[in-house]
């Protein structure tokens, strides 16, 4: 096989690098689609041609050349793979199908349980309110979802900032977000190098539900301070939520939580810096940034680089594909004749 056969399985290197440039450069909405479907193609072309990899050295096999009608000779001359290169792709093929059926699995039981967990929640609305004074809120999965709200997030937030709260979740419910995350995940447990993608989904989710907040309430510097402050909420807990904590964002572990008096003393947004990193270090402080400037355009030249990576990368696994069907014609032809 040329040298282009590999370009699949080299593609995600090529997708990981500009995840995060596509992530922030792009609407939310359009970057979580296309990074999601970039990643579960770039997946499942890699994971074809590892297995048409594989295949080549099941040619050199008598017993499958026999049942295949095929000359072991004709196909041994021809393959084109050497037999390092078949069993490298085939124990490849073996881990990356296991991964990706334990990840698909872990996946379908979680959603299924907070499925369920969802309708054993109290009261017959879309949200509701625990008597919980950490500070925690996120949506649970479902048909439709619902939305866990703890009384200490509520007591953390102004009434305004409140609504920014369960805009945000609304969006989250409403949009289905965890089927972008759980695709991009699964693709990157089939491809690890993929990962950086499955990363930047989850931001783009968060960011998705921040624009969506932000319309909603008119005021994308009240969606900011919102983020911020319960962010910082969210930090101050003994015990991390269940689920995911408030928009989006990871409770900081250790000693962080401890400098939370720099909110009280500087103001929201100098305490969000301290606490969960300066620049871009961390999501939080990134999405932020982002509400305190103009809504990204979109950008047809990123959009078209990442298709043409998915392009080329399909017709280099239609190629290796078309080259393994002619040399098995090619060796039961020269059967056929002799």
């Amino acid at each position: 096989m040329h040298l282009a056969i590999y370009l699949p399985l080299a593609a995600p290197l090529v997708a990981a690098a500009g995840a995060r440039s596509i992530a922030s450069r792009l609407p939310p909405q359009a970057a979580t689609w296309l990074l999601t479907a970039a990643a579960v193609a770039l997946a499942a072309l890699s994971t074809a041609v590892l297995g048409l990899i594989a295949c080549t050295a099941l040619l050199r096999i008598p017993l499958v050349a026999t049942l295949g009608h095929m000359s072991l000779q004709v196909a041994r001359r021809n393959d084109p793979a050497s037999v390092s290169a078949a069993v490298g792709a085939a124990a490849l093929l073996a881990v990356a199908t296991a991964a990706a059926c334990r990840a698909a699995w872990r996946r379908v039981r979680a959603l299924v349980s907070a499925a369920r967990q969802g309708r054993c929640l109290p009261g017959s609305g879309q949200v509701v309110v625990v008597p919980d004074g950490g500070a925690d809120a996120y949506a649970v999965p479902g048909w439709p979802g619902r939305i866990v709200v703890t009384a200490g997030m509520l007591d953390a937030l102004e009434p305004a900032e409140r609504q920014v709260l369960l805009a945000h979740e609304h969006a989250h419910a409403r949009s289905h977000h965890y089927l972008f995350t759980a695709l991009t995940y699964l693709a990157a447990a089939a491809n690890p190098l993929l990962r950086p993608v499955a990363e930047a989904v989850t931001y783009t989710v968060e960011r998705w539900a921040d624009e969506t907040a932000a319309r909603h309430c008119g005021d994308r510097r009240l969606a900011a301070r919102a983020i911020g402050k319960a962010a910082l909420a969210s930090a101050d807990r003994s015990v991390p939520g269940r689920g995911a904590v408030a928009l989006g964002i990871a409770g900081p572990p250790g000693t962080r939580a401890k400098r939370l008096g720099a909110w009280a003393r500087r103001g929201w947004a100098t305490g969000l810096r301290q606490v969960f990193g300066r620049g871009d270090a961390g999501p939080v402080p990134r999405r932020v940034a982002a509400l305190l400037a103009p809504p990204p355009r979109l950008r047809p030249l990123l959009v078209a680089a990442v298709a043409a990576v998915v392009l080329i990368s399909s017709v280099a696994a239609l190629d290796a594909a078309r080259e393994l069907h002619a040399v098995v014609e090619q060796a039961q032809v020269f059967t056929g004749r002799s």
